[in-house]
């Protein structure tokens, strides 16, 4: 904070300084921008603008969109902790997603993730959380750290495509999901899963469809599943190097499918998922 503070005091001294040297400062108040200082900021934008040089103000006009681009996204992930809140008022509440159903390599990951709801204020929740499928891979890994250090908990559970083969997807899914949330460092009160109920918990469980967009915790979870699953298949990618793991993850693309029947299956490979390729 004590940047952007440094900065914001700069910039009120534009008339004195070059049009280089205000963008620079504006970089270092839209990266530490946290909520903070935001009347100091539209009074600076209105002081810019008064400026005199056209490139100034388009400078302050930037800014603005940056703040109201900065509360729109406030705005809209206090409504993902809020979602979670509303199914009533429990100290625990943990969001529960999976990756890895449907690839023709790799485990089925599942993971677990309990928020810090006694705070809703811009500095305290996760700004930039969704469905990872929605998010870049970069902005997916940045998240997965600020959400491994500001989680109450969370906890990963995995299947290997030899008990994918040995007790079906199904069971699997379910079971990483069970395991994901019973197994937390903390007891929740509540686990709300991403579309369809976790058959056999025993802790009480709600569902939400297209629950990765709606809940907060459920977006974290899936980020973090996201994220830890992509991150074996690189690793992964090394030792099989023919089949372009890194970049498709173990799905089926058509380079995969190619390699599949040119080198035949791996010790990462779900069998049952490739009776159709190589018979």
């Amino acid at each position: 904070m004590h940047k952007v503070q440094s900065a914001i005091e700069s910039v009120k001294c534009s008339e004195k300084l070059k049009v280089k040297e205000i963008k620079g400062f504006l970089d270092i108040i839209k990266s530490g921008y946290c909520g903070e200082f935001k009347s100091e900021l539209e009074e600076l934008v209105r002081h810019m603008e008064c400026d005199g040089r056209s490139a100034v103000a388009s400078a302050a006009g930037v800014l603005s969109r940056h703040l109201c681009a900065y509360d729109d996204e406030v705005s809209r992930v206090v409504k993902l902790y809020e979602f979670d809140g509303s199914y009533g008022d429990y100290p625990c509440i943990a969001g529960v997603d999976e990756v890895g159903r449907g690839p023709l390599a790799g485990p089925i990951v599942a993971a677990s993730v309990i928020l810090d709801r006694s705070s809703l204020q811009s500095r305290d929740i996760i700004l930039g959380i969704n469905d990872s499928k929605k998010l870049s891979p970069h902005l997916r890994e940045e998240l997965a750290e600020i959400i491994r250090s500001k989680a109450l908990c969370f906890n990963i559970h995995q299947y290997s495509s030899m008990v994918i083969d040995e007790k079906g997807i199904s069971w699997c899914n379910n079971e990483a999901l069970r395991n994901a949330a019973e197994n937390l460092s903390m007891e929740p009160q509540l686990v709300i899963s991403d579309g369809y109920p976790v058959k056999g918990i025993r802790i009480r469980n709600e569902f939400a469809v297209k629950g990765d967009s709606k809940s907060a915790s459920i977006a974290c979870a899936s980020i973090l599943a996201k994220v830890y699953r992509d991150g074996l298949m690189k690793e992964y990618d090394t030792l099989y190097p023919e089949y372009g793991f890194a970049s498709n993850s173990g799905y089926g693309s058509r380079e995969h499918i190619e390699a599949i029947k040119r080198f035949g299956a791996t010790e990462i490979h779900r069998k049952s998922f490739l009776t159709n390729i190589i018979g």
